[in-house]
């Protein structure tokens, strides 16, 4: 059975890696797997997921034409710093008031707020969540992308929506870009035109964002250290007084160079599009990896509440920003 278990566990990973294998396929893969057998290289899963995860983020880099996307950026950054912004408030004070954990919370909350598991997958080693943490929020956020290819053009038509102003409220309301490509691409070639372009405009945002949770995770680090010193017993003694570092997110800059180097040699757009394909395999097995991470115990300690909020905060950006578009429009 154990010879079994692991020659499976292979050949699923394997499978990730695979044209014929999507991100939401591959973490519920990993799911499965992992209540159906337990993962046979915990240890060795959990190590390769996380620099896996980070190679990932900065492959998927060169599928950004930085010109055209700081452009498209410029254009509405207001608009973009609201939604961005309101989203991220929301879902956090969702995650308070049903009582999720706050990394899982702070993740959804990302998530939604600007490009779904590729924003997850920059913010959760910079606040060191775990994989099971990851895997939930990402988890959540595969589900409502699935939901979302099907419902968004069915009300765009039942709203008589036309091609820009639907290209705009999916990208501003589907949480990847592959979702977002997909629906709009279905709606009309124009509305997939905007669409693409102004979440990939969002994309960028990742930057910003996953330097900001990095510089409040240090606080909050120093914060609790001090307050464990402070109420320690005068004859104990720190062995450390060392203030916690600032993780300083490296591989968001490498992200950035990547997208930097589309727009500064645009005759390699098949080397870049080769790397972005590799990239997207290479984030596929890392959510194989992350799913097989998980156990029935931590769903059961996990619960529901992590989805109801991510499924409360989808709706109430979408309709927001639904509202708004119909009135700019």
């Amino acid at each position: 059975m154990k010879l079994f278990t692991q020659v499976l566990f292979f050949l699923l990973a394997i499978f990730s890696l695979t044209p014929f294998c999507g991100p939401p396929l591959a973490l519920f893969l990993g799911i499965g797997f992992a209540l159906a057998f337990g993962t046979p290289y915990q240890k060795e899963a959990k190590r390769w997921s996380k620099f896996l995860l980070q190679a990932a983020v900065v492959g998927l880099g060169f599928g950004l034409d930085l010109s055209a996307v700081l452009k498209a950026g410029s254009e509405g950054i207001l608009f973009t710093i609201v939604t961005i912004s309101g989203a991220l408030v929301i879902g956090i004070t969702l995650g308070k008031l049903l009582k999720v954990e706050r990394k899982p919370s702070l993740l959804i909350a990302v998530g939604t707020a600007i490009c779904g598991g590729s924003a997850i997958a920059a913010v959760g080693p910079v606040i060191q969540a775990s994989d099971e943490e990851m895997s939930v929020a990402l988890g959540t956020v595969f589900v409502l992308n699935a939901i979302a290819l099907g419902l968004f053009p069915l009300i765009g038509h039942a709203l008589n929506m036309g091609q820009d102003p639907f290209g705009l409220w999916a990208a501003l309301a589907i949480h990847d870009t592959s979702s977002v490509v997909g629906a709009t691409t279905a709606y009309g070639a124009r509305a997939a035109e905007v669409g693409t372009t102004v979440k990939l405009s969002r994309a960028l945002w990742i930057i910003p964002i996953s330097l900001l949770f990095a510089f409040l995770e240090r606080r909050r680090a120093i914060q609790e250290a001090t307050a464990k010193q402070a109420s320690a017993k005068p004859d104990q003694t720190s062995t450390s007084t060392a203030k916690p570092k600032l993780q300083i997110p490296w591989f968001i800059g490498l992200f950035l160079l990547a997208s930097l180097s589309r727009t500064i040699f645009p005759g390699a757009t098949e080397v870049m599009g080769a790397l972005v394909i590799a990239a997207k395999a290479a984030l596929c097995l890392t959510l194989f990896l992350i799913g097989a991470g998980l156990s029935l115990k931590v769903l059961k300690h996990v619960g529901y509440r992590p989805m109801l909020t991510g499924v409360i905060l989808w709706v109430i950006v979408g309709t927001s920003t639904l509202l708004a578009v119909l009135a700019i429009k």
